[in-house]
């Protein structure tokens, strides 16, 4: 069993929102990300995915994108991002039928050696957060511990593995609350994307009292899952 991780697809079957008005490397993208992946990953391997799946704005016009992943190797682990205005009940999403996709909302899971768990978190700001994006924080903070919590049960020596929408930092890497309570479960890796183009954190990884803080947007990775076990 081998572990994968790419995020951020924003993908538009559904819907009429391509990713080739943001630059010519977007062209064809999910094309480029299918191609590797089925040529790398296996339906015994693990692929982990941050969020920012489908550009839908509901679960009807989410479900071909929903699909087109469901339909590649791997067993997949799926978070909310930003723009995931589809995931609405997290019921709804599991009645689908998607075999190989497990959600994550305030919930863990085991497979093989590892625990997988995660939230969307929020942006960690470089100076003074608005009140708006305090009480998000808070929120977004709480859900964190959540998730953690469930992963904690199952761990029995096992390496936990958490998804992240947002970088759990700021643009300097310093830490935070959302990383304080990461250490704090001993978490052994974090992947998380929300970051395209040139960006003063757009580094493949970040290291933190013992734990790897990966970023695995698709553009970042050119589009070919990151095996990081």
């Amino acid at each position: 069993m081998k572990v994968y991780a790419i995020s951020d697809f924003h993908l538009s079957n559904g819907t009429n929102k391509p990713m080739d008005v943001f630059g010519e490397k977007w062209v064809g993208h999910w094309d480029k990300i299918s191609e590797v992946w089925k040529k790398e990953i296996t339906d015994e391997d693990i692929v982990l995915s941050a969020g920012d799946t489908s550009w839908a704005m509901n679960l009807s016009e989410a479900k071909a994108d929903l699909a087109a992943i469901d339909a590649l190797p791997g067993k997949k682990f799926i978070i909310r991002g930003n723009h995931d205005y589809w995931w609405t009940s997290y019921k709804k999403i599991n009645d689908c039928g998607y075999g190989s996709i497990r959600f994550i909302q305030n919930n863990a899971f085991c497979e093989g050696d590892y625990v997988i768990c995660g939230t969307r978190g929020w942006t960690v700001a470089d100076g003074e957060a608005s009140e708006e994006d305090k009480k998000i924080f808070s929120r977004e903070l709480i859900r964190l511990e959540m998730t953690l919590l469930e992963a904690a049960k199952k761990q029995e020596g096992k390496k936990i593995l958490l998804l992240m929408h947002y970088p759990p930092f700021n643009s300097r890497f310093e830490d935070s609350a959302f990383t304080d309570v990461i250490e704090k479960y001993d978490v052994d890796k974090v992947i998380y994307g929300h970051l395209h183009g040139n960006r003063s954190r757009y580094v493949s990884q970040v290291t933190k009292k013992g734990t790897d803080y990966l970023l695995t947007s698709c553009d970042f990775l050119d589009f070919s899952p990151l095996r990081i076990y």
